[in-house]
């Protein structure tokens, strides 16, 4: 999966010379987090919901509200963006990307083709697009996990006992397990009732749970 097939498309961008508080009246009107700012066509910064609360005035001031309210009108985002912007190109693996935002310690990675902006990529847009079908948040069906059964021999058995009960697999993955170090086998399915395959892999001496979705 690429990173265009996750983005957020439809982006909201401002220029470098909006003033804060109109900044301030796009991100929440949006009910944004962030806003890249554009200029000519180009990325030339990022502004943040906490860059513009901190370019605001300490309420221990002794300036008066109209005071603060004309020199806050006469600040523009230029002033507070951060300008060295980590970007992704839309054609890269999902997982690079999420990689390249963990060793920056960033929330968000706008996407740049060329100059031009295409698209933002947050921690959103991977929780609600990649993360939540994976754990099959929001989603019908049953979910087990069968302790220690990721080895290759074990997995196969798993296989031919959903096969035999003519089971659909929704998503069928491991995960190490910080207890054991060894992995554990996660099958989403779709179906209402797995009694009977949840005891048959008991009785070939798996240790199976069935795990409760999230709604």
């Amino acid at each position: 999966m690429l990173v265009r097939d996750v983005m957020t498309s439809n982006v909201i961008t401002i220029p470098s010379d909006t003033p804060v508080l109109e900044a301030e009246r796009i991100l929440a009107f949006h009910k944004f987090e962030r806003l890249p700012i554009v200029d000519k066509g180009k990325l030339v910064g990022l502004v943040t919901k906490d860059d513009l609360l901190k370019a605001e005035p300490s309420s221990a001031t002794s300036l008066s509200r109209g005071e603060l309210l004309y020199l806050l009108s006469k600040l523009t985002v230029k002033e507070i963006m951060k300008k060295n912007v980590v970007t992704v190109p839309p054609d890269i693996p999902v997982e690079l990307a999420t990689a390249i935002a963990q060793k920056n310690r960033v929330g968000c990675l706008p996407v740049v083709e060329g100059d031009r902006v295409v698209g933002i990529l947050t921690t959103n847009d991977i929780f609600y697009k990649i993360l939540n079908p994976l754990f099959g948040i929001g989603e019908t069906g049953k979910r087990i996990i069968i302790y220690e059964g990721g080895e290759r021999d074990k997995m196969q058995k798993v296989l031919e006992s959903i096969n035999k009960l003519d089971l659909k697999i929704k998503t069928f993955w491991t995960i190490k397990s910080p207890d054991t170090d060894k992995n554990d086998l996660i099958v989403h399915l779709d179906a209402e009732d797995i009694s009977q395959l949840i005891s048959e892999l008991k009785e070939l001496g798996f240790s199976v749970e069935e795990r409760e979705f999230i709604p």
